[in-house]
């Protein structure tokens, strides 16, 4: 099953900007949820999990501006939490739906935490993958070490080494998985070599937030209602273990699922991860 490629126009104070997203399923299914990937990630990160939702939902992966096949920011201050949301409720009006289910990897998790914690959100179930309202100082150093550095490769194997580098927390996948992974997240430019296919300027306003503290958004979180399933790498540094216990006993009370073998975060990439968001979407 395929995808379709389309678009919406969104608006930050800069001007307007281009939101791409992936379809699957049949367009006329009432029955939407929306995925929304990472930091530097990019909307064909959840081409298995949609393949496995599209015979019962109309699945929606966009790339959040800057990242992807999505237009760039003018300003890159914008490149923030309310911009995302923003954009995301655009992009529901688009879709011209009440409600929907909303599965966010990382940074989707927060910007499906802002919004389902809004008075009045379409948001029918939540599942925040490796992602919670305590986000740990050692992780934002992790990834602010690499995140907007811009490197180049001249092949796209050595593309591929540094993906697989940064990448590792993902978990033991397969030669395979790694190269979608590289392949949907590189391109070629002009000049013959291979770089990322987001802005680097995604970066300022990430770094200006990392401080010497943690990012703490219990109050967020404590106004989420719906349903919500929380699911951890077991060996993520991003979602501590006891901030991932205390989200199952607070707020929504989320249902925990925990993924061995893997950081930050599981890619649903294999049956099993994948039964764990479907299986949960489902049961309602």
């Amino acid at each position: 099953m395929a995808y379709i490629p389309r678009t919406v126009q969104c608006l930050s104070p800069s001007g307007l900007h281009r939101v791409a997203y992936n379809e699957w399923g049949a367009h006329d299914n009432p029955r939407v949820v929306v995925c929304v990937h990472g930091l530097t990630r990019n909307a064909r990160d959840f081409d298995r999990l949609a393949a496995a939702l599209a015979g019962h939902y109309r699945v929606i992966c966009p790339d959040v501006v800057g990242r992807g096949c999505s237009g760039r920011l003018r300003d890159p201050a914008h490149y923030a939490i309310p911009q995302y949301v923003a954009d995301m409720v655009t992009l529901l009006a688009r879709l011209d739906v009440e409600a929907v289910d909303w599965v966010g990897t990382s940074m989707g998790g927060l910007i499906g935490m802002a919004l389902a914690a809004q008075p009045g959100a379409p948001l029918r179930r939540l599942v925040l993958n490796d992602v919670g309202p305590l986000i740990t100082q050692e992780s934002l150093k992790r990834i602010g070490e690499y995140v907007g550095s811009d490197p180049t490769w001249a092949t796209l194997a050595e593309a591929e080494a540094y993906v697989r580098a940064i990448s590792a927390p993902f978990g033991p996948l397969r030669d395979a998985d790694w190269r979608f992974l590289t392949e949907t997240s590189v391109a070629q430019r002009t000049d013959g070599r291979w770089g990322f296919r987001y802005d680097p300027a995604i970066a300022a306003p990430f770094r200006a937030a990392c401080g010497e503290q943690d990012i703490d958004l219990w109050p967020v979180y404590q106004a989420i209602a719906c349903p919500t399933l929380a699911i951890r790498g077991a060996e993520s540094d991003l979602l501590t273990r006891a901030t991932w216990q205390r989200m199952g006993e607070v707020g929504p009370r989320a249902q925990l699922a925990e993924v061995a073998g893997v950081g930050h975060a599981p890619m649903f990439m294999d049956a099993a991860q994948i039964a764990l968001v479907r299986d949960f979407l489902l049961a309602a």
